[in-house]
């Protein structure tokens, strides 16, 4: 027996085809994208198709001929379709490495005809999960047989071709067409295929880590850490590179966008109108579009250097179609100078009365759930304005993953619950309750602040963003700085800050300007220190007991 390798070694030498033109495939999808035309093309060049289960019902309801899979094996589909394929009868037609004589040698000794091209996708098990079905549902698709299919044929690319994304139909027709499908087509499906393999598994991986914490925090009495944050012991990262970029956050840099399955951000939008997304503009947009979807009601944010330069929500009352134009407004209004090649993002349709507002506003790139067909004909007059529609039911990332030298950071991401009081889970140190306005000022601008970068400070009234100060060194420079932004605006104005103060001399800043409330997480050795000072100036000081640093 020879070792492996010995074995791996004798092979290196063979000679590859530089084009293999298909005599048999085997077809088995979970999506049917494209199939009725894959099984035309296959039939016009004389190629026999095996199939199983409901593809093969597809192809023949279609018109054209097909064998059953079991009619290869010899054995019926079983256990409800969780047995198919898992043959020698199709594993040694997929496997056999005909540059080798005794491979060729077996296979007539066994009588199994090889397959050249195998078309194989995966149980929907991301959409799935998606879908919010329960434990047993997902499991079920859970795919043993078609990854079995798809590694086998990638490992054999030498002598068969696996594809497993319908997009690569057309080009595997053309290339049969043309007098088989070469060498170089063959490898990069084979990649393509252990890619989506990997991926596959990944998720799966994911889910379960994540299920297993649910079941065991659900059997506790004391409630456990939730299950959303118990991360895996491995973690892999998979894309499709969906387009390059002309470059990265510099001219020099090299840059592209990947999508990952299952997405349905910003990567999966698509683009309306516009020149084409860069480096910096799918950044910006990433920070806009948790900015604004941080909020329920109709909300607006603007967006420079990945920090908000205004955000708004609407008043109640309006009609959906003013009440997002309304939000667009009270953003604007915050810094209409920073504004200026801003990057804009809403929660809701952009309404014509808002694409009016924005027209006239110099601004590089417009996201949103849709676009009014009278407000998508207003702002495509202008040329270079990139108009970006959200993928049906947005979600954003639960995880959020940053690379350092080395290695790479995950976290669970940094949420708020939809519709949830955050006033409730606050304490009151300094001053009286707050009511009414305030209220809603407060809750607002806890939830804005979240997207500015630290060190945090934002301050709000009626429902929008008046001044920020961001990404500073130290906090009473980004109180400085909010205050300033503001002007007069500060005045009865309320604050937010993403972490404690850690001495007065910031939250007096703003005592100075005239703000009449504050929220923050306190936390600081001098928190004693930061309450007199607002109990001295009569102003409402909430703690919420958790911070919302964002670097």
């Amino acid at each position: 027996m020879s070792t492996p390798a010995s074995h791996g070694s004798s092979h290196g030498s063979l000679a590859t085809l530089e084009r293999i033109e298909p005599k048999r495939a085997l077809v088995s999808v979970s999506d049917k994208s494209g199939l009725i035309e894959l099984a035309a093309g296959l039939k016009a060049a004389g190629v026999e198709i095996v199939s199983t289960g409901s593809t093969a019902k597809t192809i023949r309801e279609a018109g054209y001929d097909v064998t059953d899979v079991q009619q290869v094996t010899g054995f019926p589909e079983s256990l409800d379709g969780r047995v198919k394929t898992l043959h020698p009868g199709v594993h040694a037609g997929i496997l056999a490495d005909r540059r080798i004589d005794d491979h060729v040698r077996q296979l007539e000794e066994l009588g199994i005809a090889p397959f050249e091209l195998i078309v194989v996708n995966l149980y929907p098990f991301v959409e799935t999960v998606a879908s919010g079905a329960d434990a047993p549902a997902i499991i079920e698709q859970i795919d043993i047989g078609g990854p079995a299919l798809v590694r086998a044929s990638a490992k054999n690319f030498a002598n068969a071709t696996i594809v497993t994304s319908p997009s690569d139909y057309t080009k595997v027709l053309e290339e049969i067409s043309g007098g088989g499908v070469t060498l170089s087509t063959r490898r990069a499906l084979a990649a393509a295929a252990f890619q989506h393999t990997s991926s596959y598994d990944q998720a799966v991986g994911a889910w379960f880590v994540s299920h297993i914490a649910e079941v065991e925090a659900a059997g506790q009495a004391a409630v456990a850490d939730d299950a959303s944050e118990v991360l895996p012991s491995s973690f892999t990262i998979e894309g499709t590179q969906l387009a390059t970029l002309r470059y990265g956050e510099n001219s020099h840099q090299v840059a592209a966008v990947y999508g990952r399955d299952g997405g349905r951000g910003i990567a999966q939008a698509e683009q309306l109108h516009g020149k084409e997304m860069s480096y910096n503009n799918y950044v910006d947009a990433d920070a806009a579009l948790r900015a604004a979807f941080d909020h329920t009601s109709p909300a607006v944010a603007i967006i420079k250097h990945a920090n908000p330069c205004g955000i708004a929500v609407a008043p109640e009352g309006l009609a959906p179609a003013e009440a997002i134009a309304e939000a667009h407004r009270r953003a604007h209004a915050c810094d209409p100078v920073s504004a200026y090649g801003g990057v804009v993002a809403a929660n809701r349709e952009v309404s014509p009365e808002m694409a009016q507002t924005l027209s006239k506003i110099f601004t590089e790139v417009v996201i949103a759930p849709s676009f009014a067909p009278e407000a998508l004909e207003v702002l495509s007059a202008k040329k270079n304005i990139r108009l970006l529609q959200l993928p049906a039911d947005p979600a954003l990332e639960e995880r959020e993953v940053r690379q350092i030298s080395g290695g790479f950071l995950v976290q669970s991401a940094d949420r708020f619950e939809a519709d949830a009081s955050l006033l409730e889970g606050w304490t009151l140190v300094a001053g009286a309750p707050a009511s009414g306005q305030t209220v809603d000022d407060l809750e607002f601008a806890w939830r804005a602040c979240r997207a500015v970068k630290s060190n945090a400070i934002l301050l709000a009234s009626e429902g929008a963003s008046v001044g920020v100060g961001m990404g500073q060194v130290n906090r009473v420079d980004s109180c400085h700085l909010a205050v300033s932004r503001a002007g007069e605006r500060a005045a009865g104005s309320v604050a937010a800050s993403d972490a404690f103060f850690p001495f007065a001399d910031g939250l007096e800043v703003l005592l100075e300007a005239g703000v009449s409330a504050v929220v923050q997480p306190g936390g600081s050795i001098r928190d004693e220190e930061v309450i007199a000072a607002a109990e001295k100036a009569g102003v409402t000081m909430y703690f919420t007991g958790e911070r919302h640093f964002f670097h």
